[in-house]
Protein backbone atom coordinates (compact mmCIF):
# COMPACT_ATOMS: atom_id res chain seq x y z
CA UNK A 1 0.00 0.00 0.00
CA UNK A 2 1.27 3.30 -1.15
CA UNK A 3 0.17 5.69 1.53
CA UNK A 4 -1.80 3.18 4.09
CA UNK A 5 -2.11 5.45 7.04
CA UNK A 6 -4.76 7.04 4.80
CA UNK A 7 -6.64 4.15 4.23
CA UNK A 8 -9.42 5.15 6.16
CA UNK A 9 -9.78 8.45 3.78
CA UNK A 10 -9.80 6.00 1.01
CA UNK A 11 -13.01 4.29 2.60
CA UNK A 12 -15.19 7.84 2.45
CA UNK A 13 -13.67 8.29 -0.94
CA UNK A 14 -14.45 4.72 -2.25
CA UNK A 15 -18.23 5.35 -1.06
CA UNK A 16 -18.39 8.68 -3.07
CA UNK A 17 -17.51 7.17 -6.07
CA UNK A 18 -19.23 3.77 -5.97
CA UNK A 19 -22.41 5.76 -5.37
CA UNK A 20 -21.73 8.49 -8.22
CA UNK A 21 -21.06 5.54 -10.73
CA UNK A 22 -24.18 3.76 -9.69
CA UNK A 23 -26.45 6.21 -10.41
CA UNK A 24 -24.62 6.25 -13.72
CA UNK A 25 -25.36 2.62 -14.12
CA UNK A 26 -29.22 2.87 -12.81
CA UNK A 27 -29.86 5.98 -14.92
CA UNK A 28 -30.07 7.84 -11.98
CA UNK A 29 -27.43 10.31 -13.16
CA UNK A 30 -27.91 11.17 -17.29
CA UNK A 31 -25.23 9.82 -19.51
CA UNK A 32 -25.74 11.28 -22.97
CA UNK A 33 -25.21 9.02 -25.97
CA UNK A 34 -24.73 10.21 -29.74
CA UNK A 35 -25.14 8.79 -33.19
CA UNK A 36 -21.60 9.87 -33.92
CA UNK A 37 -18.84 6.95 -32.63
CA UNK A 38 -16.96 8.90 -29.93
CA UNK A 39 -14.09 7.26 -28.40
CA UNK A 40 -13.13 8.03 -24.86
CA UNK A 41 -9.95 7.31 -23.88
CA UNK A 42 -8.99 7.32 -19.50
CA UNK A 43 -7.67 5.92 -16.84
CA UNK A 44 -8.68 4.58 -13.22
CA UNK A 45 -5.52 6.35 -11.78
CA UNK A 46 -4.28 10.01 -11.51
CA UNK A 47 -0.78 10.79 -13.32
CA UNK A 48 0.68 9.95 -16.29
CA UNK A 49 -0.39 6.74 -18.20
CA UNK A 50 0.28 7.58 -21.40
CA UNK A 51 -3.04 9.23 -22.44
CA UNK A 52 -1.87 12.31 -24.59
CA UNK A 53 0.37 9.79 -26.96
CA UNK A 54 -2.82 7.07 -27.35
CA UNK A 55 -4.78 10.38 -28.10
CA UNK A 56 -2.64 11.18 -31.01
CA UNK A 57 -2.23 7.42 -31.95
CA UNK A 58 -5.99 7.36 -32.50
CA UNK A 59 -6.29 10.75 -34.28
CA UNK A 60 -3.98 10.14 -36.22
CA UNK A 61 -5.33 6.62 -37.39
CA UNK A 62 -8.97 7.79 -37.98
CA UNK A 63 -8.00 10.74 -39.37
CA UNK A 64 -6.55 8.58 -42.69
CA UNK A 65 -10.11 7.69 -43.45
CA UNK A 66 -12.49 10.12 -41.28
CA UNK A 67 -13.44 13.16 -40.38
CA UNK A 68 -12.03 13.01 -37.19
CA UNK A 69 -12.04 15.34 -33.83
CA UNK A 70 -10.28 16.01 -30.04
CA UNK A 71 -12.44 17.13 -27.33
CA UNK A 72 -10.16 18.06 -24.41
CA UNK A 73 -11.02 20.15 -21.21
CA UNK A 74 -7.72 22.18 -22.03
CA UNK A 75 -6.20 21.55 -18.51
CA UNK A 76 -4.19 24.80 -17.24
CA UNK A 77 -5.69 27.10 -20.12
CA UNK A 78 -6.63 30.42 -18.62
CA UNK A 79 -9.98 30.34 -20.92
CA UNK A 80 -13.00 29.01 -20.09
CA UNK A 81 -15.74 27.65 -22.32
CA UNK A 82 -16.11 26.01 -26.11
CA UNK A 83 -12.73 26.52 -28.39
CA UNK A 84 -11.45 25.18 -31.01
CA UNK A 85 -7.08 25.39 -31.18
CA UNK A 86 -6.00 26.71 -34.56
CA UNK A 87 -3.00 28.92 -35.48
CA UNK A 88 -3.54 32.15 -33.34
CA UNK A 89 -3.51 30.04 -30.13
CA UNK A 90 -0.95 29.47 -27.36
CA UNK A 91 -0.80 27.15 -24.83
CA UNK A 92 -2.62 29.83 -22.08
CA UNK A 93 -5.37 29.93 -24.41
CA UNK A 94 -5.79 26.51 -24.90
CA UNK A 95 -3.69 23.98 -22.55
CA UNK A 96 -0.48 22.49 -23.21
CA UNK A 97 -1.74 18.95 -24.29
CA UNK A 98 -4.34 20.80 -26.91
CA UNK A 99 -1.30 23.22 -28.27
CA UNK A 100 1.17 20.02 -28.16
CA UNK A 101 -1.63 17.86 -30.47
CA UNK A 102 -2.20 21.02 -33.12
CA UNK A 103 1.79 21.86 -33.17
CA UNK A 104 2.30 18.33 -34.14
CA UNK A 105 -0.50 17.53 -36.66
CA UNK A 106 -1.84 21.16 -37.38
CA UNK A 107 -4.92 21.06 -38.80
CA UNK A 108 -5.14 17.12 -39.88
CA UNK A 109 -7.84 16.55 -37.40
CA UNK A 110 -9.96 19.01 -35.30
CA UNK A 111 -9.38 20.01 -31.98
CA UNK A 112 -11.77 21.19 -29.69
CA UNK A 113 -11.89 22.17 -25.94
CA UNK A 114 -14.77 22.10 -23.42
CA UNK A 115 -14.98 21.23 -19.99
CA UNK A 116 -18.80 20.74 -20.20
CA UNK A 117 -18.54 17.79 -22.28
CA UNK A 118 -21.90 17.19 -23.52
CA UNK A 119 -22.62 20.31 -24.89
CA UNK A 120 -18.58 20.85 -26.15
CA UNK A 121 -19.22 17.46 -27.91
CA UNK A 122 -23.20 18.34 -29.53
CA UNK A 123 -20.98 21.55 -30.84
CA UNK A 124 -17.73 20.33 -32.37
CA UNK A 125 -19.46 17.48 -33.84
CA UNK A 126 -22.74 19.93 -35.30
CA UNK A 127 -19.99 22.47 -36.32
CA UNK A 128 -17.48 20.38 -37.82
CA UNK A 129 -19.40 17.45 -39.14
CA UNK A 130 -17.33 15.10 -37.55
CA UNK A 131 -18.01 11.22 -38.06
CA UNK A 132 -15.44 10.37 -35.64
CA UNK A 133 -14.57 11.99 -31.73
CA UNK A 134 -11.85 11.11 -29.55
CA UNK A 135 -12.57 12.04 -26.10
CA UNK A 136 -9.37 12.85 -24.09
CA UNK A 137 -9.17 12.11 -20.34
CA UNK A 138 -12.62 10.52 -20.38
CA UNK A 139 -13.19 7.71 -18.11
CA UNK A 140 -14.70 9.47 -15.22
CA UNK A 141 -16.79 12.04 -17.24
CA UNK A 142 -19.73 9.79 -17.37
CA UNK A 143 -22.05 12.39 -18.81
CA UNK A 144 -21.28 11.27 -22.03
CA UNK A 145 -21.23 7.58 -22.73
CA UNK A 146 -18.98 6.73 -25.46
CA UNK A 147 -19.47 4.13 -27.56
CA UNK A 148 -15.74 2.78 -27.50
CA UNK A 149 -14.31 2.92 -24.08
CA UNK A 150 -10.54 2.81 -23.92
CA UNK A 151 -8.63 2.40 -20.84
CA UNK A 152 -4.90 2.53 -19.76
CA UNK A 153 -2.95 0.95 -17.20
CA UNK A 154 0.77 1.78 -16.63
CA UNK A 155 2.58 -1.21 -16.40
CA UNK A 156 5.12 0.24 -14.05
CA UNK A 157 2.40 0.97 -11.51
CA UNK A 158 -0.72 -1.48 -13.16
CA UNK A 159 -3.98 -0.28 -11.15
CA UNK A 160 -4.29 -4.13 -10.06
CA UNK A 161 -1.51 -2.87 -7.36
CA UNK A 162 -3.42 0.70 -6.34
CA UNK A 163 -5.76 1.72 -3.82
CA UNK A 164 -8.12 4.31 -3.93
CA UNK A 165 -7.31 8.05 -3.43
CA UNK A 166 -5.66 9.19 -0.77
CA UNK A 167 -4.16 6.06 -0.06
CA UNK A 168 -3.36 5.39 -3.79
CA UNK A 169 -3.94 6.67 -6.53
CA UNK A 170 -7.24 5.29 -8.03
CA UNK A 171 -9.43 7.30 -9.05
CA UNK A 172 -11.98 4.88 -8.41
CA UNK A 173 -12.26 1.31 -7.93
CA UNK A 174 -10.65 -1.23 -9.95
CA UNK A 175 -14.28 -2.79 -10.55
CA UNK A 176 -14.57 0.40 -12.85
CA UNK A 177 -12.38 -1.32 -15.41
CA UNK A 178 -15.90 -3.17 -16.41
CA UNK A 179 -16.53 -0.22 -18.44
CA UNK A 180 -13.86 -0.36 -20.55
CA UNK A 181 -14.00 -2.04 -24.49
CA UNK A 182 -10.33 -2.34 -25.05
CA UNK A 183 -7.46 -2.23 -22.10
CA UNK A 184 -4.13 -1.13 -22.88
CA UNK A 185 -1.07 -2.14 -20.76
CA UNK A 186 1.32 1.12 -21.47
CA UNK A 187 5.15 1.77 -21.36
CA UNK A 188 5.96 -1.53 -21.26
CA UNK A 189 9.14 -2.57 -21.42
CA UNK A 190 10.35 -3.07 -25.24
CA UNK A 191 11.26 -6.58 -24.52
CA UNK A 192 7.96 -8.27 -23.36
CA UNK A 193 7.97 -11.66 -22.97
CA UNK A 194 4.91 -14.06 -23.59
CA UNK A 195 4.85 -15.22 -19.80
CA UNK A 196 4.83 -11.36 -17.79
CA UNK A 197 2.11 -10.95 -20.81
CA UNK A 198 -0.14 -13.40 -18.92
CA UNK A 199 0.51 -12.30 -15.51
CA UNK A 200 -0.73 -8.93 -16.32
CA UNK A 201 -4.14 -10.65 -18.19
CA UNK A 202 -4.25 -13.04 -15.56
CA UNK A 203 -4.41 -9.71 -12.81
CA UNK A 204 -6.55 -7.88 -15.19
CA UNK A 205 -9.22 -10.31 -15.43
CA UNK A 206 -10.98 -9.45 -18.92
CA UNK A 207 -14.76 -9.67 -19.11
CA UNK A 208 -15.56 -11.96 -22.27
CA UNK A 209 -16.12 -8.63 -24.52
CA UNK A 210 -13.07 -6.37 -23.56
CA UNK A 211 -9.64 -6.91 -24.91
CA UNK A 212 -5.92 -6.46 -23.71
CA UNK A 213 -3.58 -4.97 -25.89
CA UNK A 214 0.28 -3.98 -24.43
CA UNK A 215 2.33 -0.86 -25.97
CA UNK A 216 5.26 0.26 -25.48
CA UNK A 217 6.90 4.29 -25.72
CA UNK A 218 8.74 4.96 -28.48
CA UNK A 219 11.19 7.95 -28.89
CA UNK A 220 12.31 9.78 -31.99
CA UNK A 221 15.51 9.14 -33.55
CA UNK A 222 16.28 12.84 -33.69
CA UNK A 223 15.88 15.60 -31.38
CA UNK A 224 14.04 18.72 -32.60
CA UNK A 225 14.48 22.38 -31.83
CA UNK A 226 13.54 25.83 -33.23
CA UNK A 227 14.41 25.30 -37.52
CA UNK A 228 16.66 22.71 -36.60
CA UNK A 229 17.36 19.01 -35.17
CA UNK A 230 20.19 16.56 -34.56
CA UNK A 231 20.35 12.98 -34.45
CA UNK A 232 19.95 10.84 -31.12
CA UNK A 233 23.47 9.69 -31.05
CA UNK A 234 25.15 13.15 -31.12
CA UNK A 235 23.49 13.60 -27.90
CA UNK A 236 26.86 12.41 -26.10
CA UNK A 237 28.92 15.68 -27.23
CA UNK A 238 27.05 17.64 -25.37
CA UNK A 239 25.99 18.78 -21.50
CA UNK A 240 22.76 18.63 -21.10
CA UNK A 241 20.09 20.46 -19.09
CA UNK A 242 16.91 18.22 -18.94
CA UNK A 243 13.70 19.98 -17.93
CA UNK A 244 10.76 17.86 -17.40
CA UNK A 245 6.95 19.33 -16.35
CA UNK A 246 5.42 15.88 -16.40
CA UNK A 247 3.85 13.19 -14.18
CA UNK A 248 6.48 11.02 -14.33
CA UNK A 249 9.94 11.41 -16.33
CA UNK A 250 11.10 7.98 -15.26
CA UNK A 251 11.45 6.61 -19.08
CA UNK A 252 12.92 9.79 -20.44
CA UNK A 253 15.65 9.72 -18.41
CA UNK A 254 16.07 6.15 -19.14
CA UNK A 255 16.13 6.07 -22.54
CA UNK A 256 18.58 9.65 -22.17
CA UNK A 257 21.16 7.48 -20.27
CA UNK A 258 21.46 5.27 -23.70
CA UNK A 259 23.08 8.66 -25.20
CA UNK A 260 24.35 10.69 -22.43
CA UNK A 261 25.64 10.86 -19.06
CA UNK A 262 26.04 14.35 -19.04
CA UNK A 263 23.00 15.11 -17.29
CA UNK A 264 22.03 17.77 -14.98
CA UNK A 265 17.41 17.22 -14.42
CA UNK A 266 15.43 19.60 -12.86
CA UNK A 267 12.25 18.47 -12.34
CA UNK A 268 8.86 20.25 -12.09
CA UNK A 269 5.56 19.52 -11.80
CA UNK A 270 3.26 18.02 -14.23
CA UNK A 271 1.75 20.99 -16.15
CA UNK A 272 3.85 23.33 -14.81
CA UNK A 273 3.45 26.74 -15.81
CA UNK A 274 7.07 28.49 -15.96
CA UNK A 275 7.60 31.62 -14.37
CA UNK A 276 10.25 34.18 -15.30
CA UNK A 277 12.25 33.36 -11.59
CA UNK A 278 12.52 29.71 -12.85
CA UNK A 279 13.40 30.58 -16.28
CA UNK A 280 16.22 32.12 -14.71
CA UNK A 281 17.34 29.80 -12.65
CA UNK A 282 17.51 27.23 -15.59
CA UNK A 283 19.80 29.72 -17.29
CA UNK A 284 22.09 30.16 -14.29
CA UNK A 285 22.07 25.77 -14.48
CA UNK A 286 22.96 26.05 -18.19
CA UNK A 287 25.87 28.88 -17.75
CA UNK A 288 27.30 26.20 -15.40
CA UNK A 289 27.60 23.53 -18.04
CA UNK A 290 31.05 22.56 -20.73
CA UNK A 291 31.39 24.54 -23.62
CA UNK A 292 28.69 22.43 -25.59
CA UNK A 293 25.24 22.19 -24.39
CA UNK A 294 21.85 22.39 -24.88
CA UNK A 295 18.62 22.59 -23.04
CA UNK A 296 16.29 19.33 -23.36
CA UNK A 297 12.92 18.65 -23.29
CA UNK A 298 9.45 16.64 -23.81
CA UNK A 299 7.40 17.68 -26.73
CA UNK A 300 4.73 18.90 -23.96
CA UNK A 301 7.11 21.10 -21.94
CA UNK A 302 8.39 22.38 -25.11
CA UNK A 303 4.92 24.74 -25.94
CA UNK A 304 5.35 26.16 -22.71
CA UNK A 305 9.24 27.00 -22.70
CA UNK A 306 9.63 27.99 -26.14
CA UNK A 307 7.51 31.10 -25.20
CA UNK A 308 10.65 32.69 -23.34
CA UNK A 309 13.01 34.25 -25.37
CA UNK A 310 15.96 33.15 -23.80
CA UNK A 311 15.33 29.75 -24.09
CA UNK A 312 13.60 29.72 -27.61
CA UNK A 313 17.20 29.17 -29.50
CA UNK A 314 18.59 26.76 -26.56
CA UNK A 315 15.85 24.30 -26.55
CA UNK A 316 15.35 20.78 -28.52
CA UNK A 317 12.05 18.46 -27.51
CA UNK A 318 12.04 14.64 -28.18
CA UNK A 319 8.92 13.71 -29.41
CA UNK A 320 7.63 9.61 -28.91
CA UNK A 321 5.12 7.88 -30.72
CA UNK A 322 3.13 4.39 -29.20
CA UNK A 323 4.35 1.07 -30.34
CA UNK A 324 1.28 -1.14 -29.88
CA UNK A 325 2.05 -5.00 -29.94
CA UNK A 326 -0.43 -6.53 -32.40
CA UNK A 327 -1.07 -3.25 -34.23
CA UNK A 328 -2.93 -4.67 -36.72
CA UNK A 329 -5.80 -6.03 -34.62
CA UNK A 330 -5.47 -2.96 -32.82
CA UNK A 331 -6.37 -1.00 -35.21
CA UNK A 332 -8.94 -3.58 -36.67
CA UNK A 333 -10.55 -3.31 -33.65
CA UNK A 334 -11.09 0.32 -33.40
CA UNK A 335 -11.78 1.11 -37.12
CA UNK A 336 -14.88 -1.54 -36.82
CA UNK A 337 -16.09 0.38 -34.24
CA UNK A 338 -16.74 3.32 -36.29
CA UNK A 339 -17.32 1.51 -40.04
CA UNK A 340 -20.32 -0.45 -37.79
CA UNK A 341 -21.66 2.74 -36.10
Amino acid sequence: MKRWYLYPFSLGYHLATSLRNRFYDLGISKSTTFHTPIIGVGNLSVGGTGKSPMVMYLAELLSKSYRAGVLSRGYGRITKGYGIVNYDSNYKMVGDEAMQLFERFKNRFVIGLSEDRVPGAKKLIADMGLEVLVLDDSFQHRAIKPGFNILLTDYNDPFFKDFILPAGDLRESRSGKKRADLIVVTKCPEELTEEKKQYFISRIKPQHYQKVFFSSINYDENVYGLDKFLPDNNLNYYDILLITGIANPTLLLKHLAKFSSKVKHLKYPDHHNFTEEEVKKIGEEYKKLGEYKLILTTEKDYVRLKTFDYLRNKLYYWPINVNIQDKENFDRTILDYVKKN
